[in-house]
């Protein structure tokens, strides 16, 4: 869908774009076709896509997937996407709030794909709420946002969304993309990023809300040392000891501990409780 096109098409709908529900449409065409092929697609796939918007996406996905579940909050939107896709017979359409939706409608994503451009107001819960099930991931959000979702041990992006969606999936590749590829074009810079699924677990079974815990208390005040923010929680001596366990210095600072230091910390902590 050209921007020509996109300018006609809510000037024939009387639609105004709403700032609040981070509307910018990516209408260039070479970036629609690298998301598509980041996400490695087939005939066979399963796609969940959020904020379809005009559906330029929505058109490159249902090309070739068996299967799209797309999710729009905006009503006007969606009777325009009804439209233009009414001989579409592999797009189901909600209209709904879709972090709200993810929550409220718990179902098996194993063998899906979520491939979206996905309104900024709301692209980091989507994705926390998304790592806690077997979903692969190939999304645009702002650039600093997947720089979060990339980041390393040590590094300033290094933190909360950080641990807690590479807890369960690796960030494999990541392309930047320009404002002037998006109607209209946004204040931040943009990026598209893939996330592939861990092939196994590095918690043990209900250990994951423990890991949130931890990681959100260390990260509360990031300049003070971690042991001194999780003794609100922990005894002094325990923490000693499964710090000591972790191979952590007791004098760090959360992000100066790594995913891994952070799930022993996690399995060391859950012991006798």
């Amino acid at each position: 869908m050209k921007l020509s096109e996109m300018r006609q098409l809510l000037a024939e709908e009387g639609i105004q774009l709403t700032r609040s529900l981070g509307q910018n449409f990516l209408h260039d065409a070479n970036q629609l076709r690298r998301i598509v092929a980041a996400a490695g697609l087939t005939r066979r796939d399963k796609v969940l896509e959020v904020g379809p918007g005009l559906g330029p996406l929505t058109e490159a996905l249902v090309e070739i997937a068996a299967e799209v579940l797309a999710i729009e909050k905006d009503a006007r939107l969606v009777e325009l996407l009804r439209k233009r896709f009414a001989k579409a017979r592999n797009l189901q359409l909600i209209h709904d709030d879709a972090l709200e939706f993810l929550k409220r409608e718990k179902r098996d994503w194993h063998d899906w794909k979520l491939v979206a451009n996905l309104p900024y107001s709301v692209g980091s819960p989507i994705i926390v709420e998304l790592a806690q099930s077997p979903i692969s991931m190939t999304v645009t959000l702002q650039l600093e946002v997947v720089r979060r979702l990339m980041a390393r041990v040590g590094g300033k992006d290094y933190g909360i969304l950080t641990l807690l969606v590479q807890l369960n999936y690796e960030p494999v590749g990541f392309f930047k993309i320009p404002p002037g590829c998006f109607f209209p074009e946004p204040e931040v810079e943009s990026a598209c990023v893939t996330l592939r699924r861990r092939g196994n677990s590095l918690l043990q079974p209900g250990l994951a809300a423990g890991f949130r815990k931890i990681v959100k208390r260390s990260f509360s005040q990031r300049r003070k040392m971690m042991i001194k923010l999780l003794r609100e929680d922990w005894p002094a001596k325990r923490l000693e000891e499964a710090f000591g366990a972790a191979k952590i210095p007791e004098r760090s600072r959360a992000e100066q501990v790594s995913l891994e230091q952070f799930v022993t910390l996690t399995h060391r902590l859950a012991e006798n409780e």
